[in-house]
C-alpha cells in the first residue's frame, strides 16, 4: 500500500488491482459513442471518432496510471469531436451534405441509453421516451454547452477536470454549463 500503486476496493473490502486498459475502454465505450453520436448525428462518424480517441489513448498514454485515463480519454475525445465539427463547418461552406440519423439508428441509440436490466415494460417505454426528448434537446445545444453538460452531468467530472478536458478555463466551463442547464430547462418545460 505504501508503494504508491493505485488499488481498488472490492465488495468484500479486499483490494483489487487497477483495471486494465481494455477494461477501462470497455467501460467507457457506450457513453463515448453516445457523446460522439450526439455531436456528429452520423453513426459511422461517431464510431470513427471514438475509435480514434481510443487508439490515441492506447498509443500514447497506456503507461500512465489508471486514475488518469478517464480525464485523458475525455480530453482526446472532445478534441476529436471539435476537429470533426470544424471540418464539417469548413465542408458546409462548399457542400451541404448531412446524413440524418435514421429511425432505426435512433432506436439503436435509445437502446444504448436505457438500462437493459429494467423489468417493467411500461417504465422502460416511458424512460425511453423521456431520454429521447432530453437527447433531442441536448442535440440542439451549441457544441461547447453540450460538451460542458455531458462532461459534468454524465461523466461526473468536476469543473477543473471539465476545463482540462475541454481545453478552456474553469470560468468558461461554468458559463457553458449554466447556459446549457438554463436552455435545457426551458426546452423541457415547453414540452410539458
Amino acid at each position: 500500500m505504501g508503494d504508491g500503486a493505485l488499488t481498488f476496493p472490492t465488495a468484500d473490502g479486499a483490494e483489487a488491482s487497477p483495471p486494465s486498459l481494455d477494461q477501462f475502454l470497455a467501460q467507457v465505450e457506450k457513453r463515448a459513442y453516445r457523446t460522439a453520436l450526439m455531436t456528429t448525428r452520423i453513426p459511422a462518424d461517431a464510431l470513427d471518432t471514438v475509435q480514434d480517441a481510443m487508439m490515441q489513448l492506447v498509443q500514447h498514454y497506456r503507461e500512465r496510471p489508471a486514475a488518469e485515463w478517464p480525464l485523458l480519454f475525455q480530453r482526446i475525445l472532445q478534441n476529436r469531436l471539435m476537429d470533426w465539427h470544424r471540418h464539417q463547418t469548413r465542408t458546409k461552406k462548399w457542400f451541404w451534405q448531412r446524413e440524418a440519423v435514421a429511425d432505426d439508428d435512433e432506436e439503436d441509440f435509445l437502446n444504448l441509453v436505457v438500462d437493459e436490466r429494467e423489468q417493467n415494460p411500461i417504465e422502460l417505454l416511458t424512460r425511453a421516451r423521456d431520454v429521447a426528448i432530453v437527447l433531442r434537446s441536448l442535440e440542439d445545444l451549441p457544441m461547447r454547452q453540450r460538451q460542458a453538460f455531458v462532461l459534468r452531468a454524465w461523466e461526473g467530472f468536476d469543473v477543473k477536470e471539465t476545463a482540462e478536458a475541454m481545453g478552456c478555463s474553469e470560468g468558461s466551463v461554468k458559463t457553458h454549463y449554466f447556459r446549457a442547464l438554463h436552455s435545457l430547462r426551458e426546452q423541457l418545460l415547453a414540452i410539458e
